[in-house]
């Protein structure tokens, strides 16, 4: 009982330190944006319900999303270095492991840069567009999941998905290695869409982390679980200013990143299949926007007033932060029940 004890503390600081450190990130960061003149644009072509509800929006501060991955790369690399200069406390802090944490690490920073680059390329209106296209992103994010995969596939040797209640399957590595992009790639644009709110996918991606860290620690990935509480430190310091009415938003470098190592986490503790539920909200806004783009192809119709689901919602007058919250409490809800399944086929059915 004394090292998992030990864990949990370790965890907790953590958690505080990150958020300390996010917090204090917010002045530089905001400075930053303030001189790349980043700034929220609402197109007004193409989604009209959409422009006229977030009209008072334009003009808002983007890509404070540094904030949050910010804080973990500061973490990682100041308790590196301590852990190198001293003995004792902060070896045990720091939570840098080559089978646990480089992974997630690494993805994380470059789904970050390849987010900031899309946030700039909407800045400067690279070839007159707001951004990188949707075309763009999906070829630039299964670039950066084929990173993971290779690392899954020639470094882990990995192939093997485990299955609730089933037990673990080995599935080959070129089936896993798909598997691994396209749970990489969906995560991540499911985040960004869900990304529409002021504090909501923040809120989302906190309860996902949430459940992940306990997953972590229940498997004994006590690196893991401390990356992931440095994440959540960020995430809430940054969740402080983002509250309707937000300070600023997250950009793509924020979304893109949370979504990429959210996923990433769920694959290294071989609860990818419980994301659906850790993540239930993601999954609602993508089905949502699929479905309105299907049916408006298709049949020249929409289902939705306007897509993704919070849209919907706001568009039939719910207030903002009356969304914001009641999907916060559906992602709870429906991750209470992913962790039950968690934990029923963990401890209860061996």
């Amino acid at each position: 009982m004394v090292e998992p004890f030990i864990q949990i503390i370790r965890f907790v600081f953590v958690v505080l330190v990150a958020f300390g450190v996010g917090m204090v990130l917010v002045v530089p960061v905001e400075k930053i944006i303030t001189k790349l003149n980043s700034r929220k644009h609402i197109a007004k072509q193409g989604a009209p319900i959409f422009s006229q509800m977030h009209a008072a929006k334009e003009g808002t501060p983007v890509m404070a999303g540094m904030i949050v991955w910010g804080t973990v790369v500061v973490l990682v690399i100041v308790f590196f270095i301590f852990s190198k200069s001293f003995d004792g406390f902060w070896g045990q802090v720091s939570f840098l492991n080559r089978s646990q944490t480089y992974l997630p690490l690494a993805m994380m920073v470059i789904a970050a840069l390849v987010g900031a680059a899309d946030d700039i390329a909407g800045i400067v209106k690279f070839r007159g567009k707001n951004g990188f296209s949707m075309k763009e992103r999906l070829v630039l994010f299964t670039a950066v999941a084929l990173i993971g995969a290779w690392w899954f596939a020639a470094k882990l040797g990995w192939d093997v998905l485990h299955i609730p209640f089933l037990g673990d399957v080995t599935i080959g590595i070129i089936p896993y290695a798909l598997f691994f992009i396209m749970v990489v790639v969906a995560t991540s644009f499911s985040l960004d869409l869900t990304n529409g709110l002021d504090g909501l996918a923040e809120g989302v991606a906190l309860v996902a982390l949430s459940c992940l860290a306990v997953v972590a620690f229940a498997e004994g990935r006590y690196d893991l679980a401390v990356f992931t509480g440095s994440l959540i430190g960020g995430l809430v310091a940054f969740l402080w200013f983002n509250i309707y009415p937000a300070r600023f938003f997250m950009g793509d470098t924020g979304a893109m990143s949370l979504g990429v190592v959210i996923a990433v986490i769920a694959l290294l503790t071989n609860t990818a299949l419980l994301l659906p539920f850790f993540g239930f909200v993601m999954v609602l806004e993508s089905l949502t926007d699929i479905v309105q783009l299907t049916s408006k192809k298709f049949f020249k119709k929409k289902v939705f007033i306007s897509a993704p689901l919070h849209h919907h919602f706001e568009a039939r007058g719910w207030p903002e932060p009356r969304v914001t919250m009641r999907f916060w409490i559906v992602s709870g809800l429906a991750a209470g029940f992913g962790m039950i399944i968690f934990f029923v086929d963990k401890f209860l059915l061996k």
